[in-house]
């Protein structure tokens, strides 16, 4: 076969984040989260343990879990941007890591009901986790050479608002077709599909599966059309201990680095908030709601349309107004909406008492679901490019080694918090008040950031 053009080189890349997507969607936020708090307080309340206190220690036992995670990856990443970028070669690692996102995937098949396994959940959900953040990496150091410095941030739009497209289609065909609610039926009163036991709510489970099969049939067009630079760099054998010297090089030089130092350390605290914000807003919607997972997933649809449209919109914005202002925008409104979503219990909006029969909490959480969507979607597209602005050409992977590390550095900061506020308080609504917090800490440190990238400082 021939080389692919340049036009299909880009489509193959933003099949990426189609393929990844429901990872995200399905599994982290609005399908598999909520369900794993739903047996985890089932089986507590069958231990004894009250209701409120029962939904507030899932909720801890979720945050726990992601904080394991978030620190492997945080603690891993660096190391392998560098060895990367030494040795010359992404792709193998992509195909590495790829084989755990399908492996973790594939495992939260064995979340049943009946003696709920926690622990082995939690260990897939951790492998394909760990997958899908360290296959990140590489596929976002090849964003630069795809396009010039004026082309990318719409590239970087358009790739997440592909993958917002993918979240939304796989949502929508798991809520359709095989995530029963409590009347053992799917969002259109049917059955789960393949046989699927309702009562052993392999519906739900399938997600799991479901997400696996439809990232390796997504990145075969990746595979096909993706093509790294050719490099002159040498091969496997000198890379490990080079990249391990060049990134004690780079992280020694990163204090003089004012504007990349206050980029990542902005990055750490506002993206921690977000990825707060989507794991926890779900299994809140449960437990404060009194909503169904099929509720959630309904609220999740509404969220990953206004995130589709606004990382389009957004990758525009960038390329007029630069990155830094999105994201300080985006910023301001989700410290806002969680705000918001704090106000909002089955008794009251705004804390203004309302009847407890109510539909008002339900409408104003879809609607702070919509400006979630809508910020998270910009919000995560001008980060990238912004990341590729502040970032050395000749260590690209690398710097993004640096970015999963702030985004995972305090990765387990958010959900921690989240956990001990809920711990000490037995309340989930007190639980998510540190995130607005880390939004401001985020929005403070935007500001040494210069907008134009470390070459122009």
């Amino acid at each position: 076969m021939g080389e692919p053009t340049h036009g299909k080189r880009i489509w193959g890349w933003m099949m990426y984040d189609w393929a990844t997507q429901p990872y995200h969607t399905l599994i982290i936020t609005f399908i598999f989260g909520p369900y794993f708090a739903e047996q985890v307080i089932s089986s507590l309340m069958a231990g004894g343990m009250d209701s409120e206190m029962a939904k507030a220690e899932a909720q801890s036992i979720w945050g726990y879990g992601l904080s394991i995670a978030g620190l492997t990856i945080a603690l891993l990443a660096p190391i392998l941007g560098a060895v990367a970028d030494s040795t010359g070669r992404k792709m193998p690692w992509i195909r590495i890591f790829s084989i755990l996102y399908v492996v973790g995937s594939f495992g939260l098949w064995l979340a049943a009901p009946s003696d709920f396994p926690t622990v082995l959940i939690l260990v897939f959900f951790g492998l394909g986790m760990i997958g899908l953040e360290f296959t990140t990496i590489f596929t976002n150091a090849m964003l630069p050479d795809l396009g010039t410095r004026e082309e990318i941030g719409k590239i970087s739009g358009n790739g997440w608002a592909w993958g917002y497209i993918g979240g939304l289609i796989a949502l929508v065909a798991m809520l359709l077709l095989f995530a029963e609610n409590g009347a053992g039926v799917t969002l259109i009163g049917i059955a789960p599909l393949f046989g699927f036991d309702a009562a052993a709510r392999e519906g739900t489970r399938f997600v799991g599966p479901f997400v696996g099969l439809w990232f390796i049939l997504s990145m075969i067009p990746f595979f096909m059309w993706v093509r790294e630079p050719k490099s002159g760099v040498g091969g496997h054998g000198s890379g490990f201990s080079q990249g391990l010297r060049d990134l004690k090089k780079t992280l020694k030089s990163l204090p003089a680095r004012k504007s990349l130092f206050a980029y990542l350390g902005s990055s750490m605290f506002y993206r921690d908030a977000l990825n707060g914000v989507y794991t926890f807003g779900g299994i809140y919607a449960l437990g404060a709601l009194g909503w169904s997972v099929v509720d959630v997933g309904v609220f999740g649809i509404l969220a990953i349309i206004t995130g589709a449209i606004f990382a389009y919109l957004g990758g525009a914005a960038d390329v007029r107004f630069g990155p830094r202002r999105v994201i300080a925008i985006c910023i301001i409104l989700l410290m806002i909406v969680c705000a918001m979503i704090l106000s909002i219990t089955r008794e009251s909006v705004l804390f203004v008492a309302v009847d407890p029969s109510s539909a008002l909490p339900d409408v104003a959480f879809y609607v702070c679901g919509a400006i979630i969507g809508a910020c998270g979607g910009a919000i995560q597209s001008a980060s990238r490019t912004m990341m590729v602005r502040q970032a050395d050409p000749e260590r690209m992977t690398e710097a993004f080694g640096l970015y999963a590390l702030s985004g995972k550095a305090t990765s387990f900061l958010a959900p921690a918090l989240i956990a001990v506020v809920s711990d000490v308080t037995n309340s989930q609504r007190l639980g998510i008040t540190p995130l607005i917090a880390l939004f401001l800490i985020g929005l403070v440190l935007l500001a040494w950031v210069n907008p134009e990238g470390v070459e122009n400082e």
